[in-house]
């Protein structure tokens, strides 16, 4: 059978749809590969969100069409949203790829690698609104380290934020079936996985349209007991469905991670309103005042946009107060996108990229020094922390994270001491459960040592990933 590589970029959302097209193949006699040079087929799963993800999504299109003319691969795939906002410009002025496939039509992936789904059968044919749901029986391939796994919980949105085009992406708002999602943790726990991370485009409104009451904290509960799983986190809160029962219940469950990722976009009245979000400042001051109470010790992470149509240098300071004010623990920050299918590429008074770029380098510079001095505050405790494995850059330093830093997006721990532990065949399995005491911080990042260790039979059987080689797709774990 053929052999088939996949880049897959964009969210963890996108990751679960490639990893589902993986298991297609995979069920189907394919063979995974994760060097491009040695695959007959090559899949690239796209982002189209924003301008730069939807220009790197271009890039690895191209860039994966050398393999077409100059290697092996006989097959050139598209998949994801970059389909679904330009189908007909991707077929016409790409003449390699051999077909697309939408972030509905994941399950036609086996279709396109037979040459069953030619690249211009649907040309200039409007496509259905996405509908597709996996399920816990639909075949996955994990790319994740052993350990850890996303489990998406719904799909597509029904919000009307005028900066955003997923509704355009990824249709209306639909939940998964409870059992089918606390089948797939059950099964993941039992396959070795110790911590999974529930996404969706707003996790919070789950269960809502199969007529559940506290859908997300429901199956929160659920998940909290699920034998095996060291750490369950969620990810994508909405500001305003932030019940008391939800953090009630986040608050009692260990196996729940103390931990809430809640972008909020701004702090200005005025534009949250043209964004069609909502709220201010005051009222966002309350809510994360509520959420430490009731949880001590969360951490939380937001995102902003800046240079938003309209923004004037008072809106932007009144963001930048309200960053002071409220200290969270990770922060991102985007450039606004003037994006062509958005409700905001109409509005006037748009912001020069100058500008933009000022605001977010100021903005970020304000979280930098909160960051820094919240870390500070670590060294010296010793703290829960899951074992990650080797670090990218040396095989001498471990990484880590603790249980308010979410995978790849937040800060990490890096381990140098293994107290008790000479030799390196002894270091216990990435997954593993350990104390560890700080050391140093930076900005963004904790040193410290490993000083216990979780009992063996709650360790996870992984060993180290190792990092990919140029000219590698990204990582795809055999043996899932």
């Amino acid at each position: 059978m053929p052999k088939v590589g996949f880049v897959s970029l964009g969210c963890p959302k996108n990751l679960v749809d490639s990893e589902v097209m993986m298991g297609v193949l995979s069920r189907a006699g394919y063979e995974l590969t994760p060097r491009a040079a040695e695959a007959d087929v090559l899949v690239v799963n796209t982002c189209s969100f924003i301008a730069p993800a939807q220009q790197e999504s271009v890039n690895s299109i191209l860039e994966m069409a050398e393999y077409k003319k100059f290697g092996r691969a006989r097959k050139l795939i598209v998949a994801g949203c970059l389909v679904e906002r330009y189908r007909d410009e991707i077929q016409r002025q790409i003449p390699e790829v051999d077909a697309v496939i939408g972030t509905g039509e994941v399950e036609k992936i086996l279709a396109a690698c037979q040459g069953e789904l030619p690249a211009n059968a649907t040309m200039n044919v409007a496509a259905e609104p996405p509908s597709y749901l996996y399920h816990d029986l639909t075949p996955r391939i994990l790319s994740t380290p052993r350990h850890l796994a996303y489990i998406k919980i719904n799909e597509g949105c029904d919000h009307p934020c005028t900066f955003c085009v997923i509704p355009r992406l990824r249709g209306k708002f639909r939940s998964r079936r409870f059992e089918s999602v606390v089948r797939e943790a059950e099964n993941l726990a039992a396959a070795g996985v110790r911590e999974i991370c529930l996404v969706g485009q707003d996790t919070t409104y789950y269960g809502e349209d199969l007529g559940l009451r506290d859908g997300l904290a429901t199956l929160l509960t659920r998940l909290a007991q699920v034998e095996g799983l060291h750490w369950v986190r969620f990810l994508y809160c909405y500001p305003n469905r932030i019940t008391p029962k939800l953090l009630e219940t986040i608050a009692g469950h260990p196996r729940l991670v103390k931990y809430l990722d809640v972008p909020l976009q701004h702090a200005s009245r005025g534009v949250l309103s043209r964004m069609k979000r909502g709220s201010n400042a005051d009222a966002f001051l309350k809510m994360l005042e509520r959420i430490r109470r009731a949880i001590p010790g969360v951490s939380i992470r937001t995102s902003f946009i800046v240079g938003f149509p309209g923004e004037t240098e008072r809106d932007f300071r009144e963001l930048c107060d309200f960053v002071r004010a409220a200290e969270f623990d990770w922060m991102g920050v985007f450039s606004y996108s003037d994006e062509d299918k958005s409700a905001s590429f109409s509005h006037e008074n748009k912001i020069e990229p100058e500008s933009i770029a000022r605001r977010r380098d100021a903005l970020m510079s304000i979280q930098k020094k909160i960051s820094a001095k919240k870390l500070r505050g670590r060294v010296g405790q010793r703290l829960p922390a899951i074992l990650e494995g080797p670090s990218k850059d040396t095989d001498l330093v471990w990484e880590a994270r603790l249980e308010g830093m979410a995978p790849d997006i937040d800060g990490k721990v890096y381990i140098t001491e293994f107290e008790g532990i000479s030799d390196a065949l002894a270091l216990p399995a990435p997954g593993t459960l350990a104390t560890i005491e700080v050391t140093e911080s930076s900005d963004y990042d904790l040193i410290a040592r490993a000083v216990e260790f979780a009992a063996p039979s709650a360790q996870s059987s992984a060993r180290p990933q190792k990092p990919a080689r140029r000219g590698e797709l990204f990582p795809i774990l055999a043996g899932r």
